[in-house]
């Protein structure tokens, strides 16, 4: 067994290269060849970039409420307990809505995310 306590890893800023506004993430579980488990927080407003997953991705709403959108222009407004799952190759992004901050668990397989373009704020405000 490998019990990991809260205090022993901290957040990280996740940075802008692929984000909009302040996102921090956790990584509980990396495995390069299986599933890799993220925690990621979202300050009102912040935004993944355009992106999708060779082996899907699968998020579950911790808290706060957000925003995901699919290429095909489907929007879900997210909340503590929802799950949503994108399949292999979906093009998605995702985030806070612009009033509140949002926490998810990111759990994802198949290799590393493919990253697109940023998500501006006429898109991001369209899909609020």
């Amino acid at each position: 067994m490998e019990h990991i306590e809260a205090k022993a890893g901290g957040w990280n800023p996740s940075g802008t290269e692929h984000f909009t506004g302040s996102v921090w993430n956790r990584r509980i579980n990396d495995q390069p060849d299986g599933v890799t488990l993220i925690a990621v927080q979202f300050a009102p407003g912040a935004r993944s970039d355009w992106h999708s997953h060779p082996g899907g991705q699968l998020l579950y709403v911790v808290a706060g409420s957000g925003l995901v959108r699919t290429e095909e222009g489907e929007t879900v407004r997210i909340s503590p307990g929802d799950v949503v799952h994108a399949p292999p190759g979906e093009r998605h992004w995702h985030g806070a809505v612009s009033d509140a901050p949002m926490m998810h668990l990111s759990i994802t397989s198949g290799g590393a995310a493919v990253w697109e373009a940023k998500v501006d704020d006429e898109e991001y405000g369209a899909a609020e």
